[in-house]
């Protein structure tokens, strides 16, 4: 018994290699600038309507709004740029996981027909951006009978 070596075994997570493929793949291929809903880089919101406004809410943790946060109205649409600062470098602090994201972040929406970008005001609390559009009245044309007659 005396010539036995202890042999370290490894634990081998059997589709860990399977993991990290989905989440290196948009890197290897240059796509992190694609679309929001493809990988999740843009700012989420909720849009409603409420006491005659059009209400945006942006999740925007982590952001100073007197400096980091542009929001504009053109072209018949809402943007709202971000963006977050890292604070220290990341070497220094020996990161064993990184998913804070930094950086910029955008998001364009389109806004219904007729609604008034004179009186629109944006509020930030607790890590969410609001802005409220006065919404138009939904102009309603009355129902006119037209008389149908035989020939």
């Amino acid at each position: 018994m005396a010539g036995l070596l202890k042999q370290e075994t490894k634990t081998v997570e059997p589709f860990g290699w399977f993991d990290r493929i989905f989440d290196e793949w948009p890197a290897m291929f240059h796509l992190r600038h694609m679309p929001t809903a493809w990988f999740d880089d843009g700012i989420r919101v909720d849009e409603y309507r409420e006491n005659g406004h059009l209400v945006i809410r942006a999740e925007l943790p982590g952001i100073d709004p007197a400096q980091d946060v542009d929001v504009t109205v053109s072209d018949g649409r809402l943007h709202i740029k971000a963006e977050r600062r890292e604070e220290e470098k990341a070497e220094e602090k020996g990161y064993r996981r990184r998913e804070l994201r930094y950086g910029s972040f955008t998001r364009t929406l389109p806004l219904p027909e007729g609604v008034s970008t004179a009186d629109v005001t944006a509020g930030y609390k607790d890590g969410i951006l609001e802005i409220r559009l006065p919404f138009p009245e939904p102009h309603t044309n009355p129902i006119v009978k037209i008389p149908v007659t035989a020939s």
